[in-house]
Parts: structure tokens; C-alpha cells; sequence
């Protein structure tokens, strides 16, 4: 599905990512764990075609997607829900979500599935994105990228700030995408969350995957977590 072979990139002379390489397979939760300014968020802004790289490669299915412009990719199948949402804070719920059906010309059915996954945003259709609560938004940033019908997604970090039941609603999303096939990049801070849904981990210093692991051997080496995360 994905592969990622030794890319570097970064931000004008600032070098980012280092020979990093890694791969996510169709219906698969991949966890990158790492500290603050690891790269993480980097890496994911590279796939998006937000970041240019300055060697290495990004397939997906097989096809070379590197140096597609940003606005093509998710034409490709590829979902993005960034740190912070990046809602169109004063379009409502509505225009945001065709906004994500236009990316890939998805129809009528593809939005009615999304808002049976979300149903707090069909009632809320018509409401402006800037006046939902931080867990509303965070389920309209999910749910514009399942519009994109996406073969790929990437999440940085989506449960930050949420109260305990909206981080179990976004969970039960990811699984539940995950036992469609959907191939699942996740960047998370809670260990303890990554664990419970992740078949494996990456974890990213200094810009290079240093180690994959399953949780299971996470769990039984708690002395790796301390290290590479710091928690």
C-alpha cells in the first residue's frame, strides 16, 4: 500500500527527515511514536506532498506519488486529518464535508455512511464549523477525509485535548476503517492508546525509524518506550 524508501526532507536548509523508511499495509493501524520534533508530523507532510523531498521516494499501490503536487494527492486515495483540524472554520458542517466529497468525486452514499459513523454531525449540518466543541471538530475533520473515500489515512495526533469519550469515538472510526481495508498512519503522544490499537510501531528520533516493534513487545520492554519517547 504504502512505502516510504529513505527519504530526506526538510525545511529549506533544515534537514528533517534522515534516510527514514517504513511501509503500511492495507487494513493495518501503523503507530509512529517519538519525541516532540522528532519528525513525525514532517513525515506525514512529506506523503501529503506538503513538504518537497530532497531524495528518496513515496509510493503508493506501486505508483511513485513524490512529486505530485499537494492538491493531487488526495485525488489518489490519500486522507490527511492534521494537528489543529484545519477546518473552514466559517463554512458549516455541510460545505466542509462537500468539500471532501469533491476531492474524489465521491456521492450521495459515501456522505450518508460518514454521518452514520458521526451521527452528532448530521444534526449539525447547517451549524458553523468555528462554533462546534473541540471534539466536534475533530469529527468533522474526521469525517471530511472519509469522504475522500480514502485508501490511505494519516492522523496526527487526533485525540489531543478531547474528553475520554470522544478519544473512544475517534478509536472505534480508526478500527472500524481498519477492518475495511483502509491502511492507517497514526501519530499519537498516548502510549497507552497506541497499544491498544496498533499491529505495529515505528519509532522515529532524530528524524530516522530507529525501531519497529509489535505492542506486545513494547508491553513486555517498557525500557524502549522510556527511551525513544521519554514517558
Amino acid at each position: 500500500m504504502l512505502e516510504v524508501r529513505n527519504i530526506n526532507a526538510g525545511y529549506g536548509k533544515v534537514q528533517v527527515l534522515r534516510d527514514l523508511s517504513l511501509e503500511a499495509k492495507a487494513g493495518e493501524i501503523l503507530c509512529l511514536l517519538g519525541r516532540n520534533g522528532a519528525g513525525k508530523t514532517t513525515l506525514l507532510k512529506a506523503i501529503m506532498g506538503q513538504v518537497k523531498l530532497g531524495s528518496g521516494a513515496i509510493l503508493l499501490d506501486g505508483t511513485d506519488i513524490s512529486a505530485l503536487p499537494a492538491h493531487q494527492i488526495p485525488k489518489h486515495g490519500v486522507g490527511y486529518i492534521p494537528q489543529g483540524r484545519r477546518l473552514f472554520s466559517e463554512l458549516s458542517v455541510a460545505e466542509n464535508l462537500q468539500i471532501g466529497l469533491m476531492a474524489r468525486g465521491s456521492g450521495p452514499q459515501v456522505l450518508e455512511d460518514v454521518l452514520t459513523m458521526f451521527p452528532r454531525l448530521r444534526e449539525r449540518l447547517d451549524q458553523r464549523a468555528e462554533t462546534l466543541s473541540g471534539g466536534e471538530q475533530q469529527m468533522l475533520a474526521t469525517a471530511r477525509a472519509l469522504c475522500l473515500r480514502p485508501k490511505l489515512l494519516l492522523l496526527d495526533e487526533p485525540t489531543e485535548g478531547l474528553q475520554p469519550s470522544m478519544i473512544a469515538l475517534i478509536r472505534d472510526a480508526v478500527v472500524a476503517l481498519k477492518a475495511q481495508g483502509v491502511a492507517i498512519v497514526l501519530v499519537e503522544q498516548r502510549v497507552e492508546a497506541v497499544l491498544q490499537i496498533a499491529d505495529r510501531v515505528v519509532i522515529i528520533e532524530n528524524g530516522r525509524a530507529v525501531l519497529e516493534a509489535t505492542p506486545a513487545e513494547l508491553e513486555a520492554d517498557k525500557e524502549l518506550i522510556h527511551r525513544y519517547v521519554g514517558v
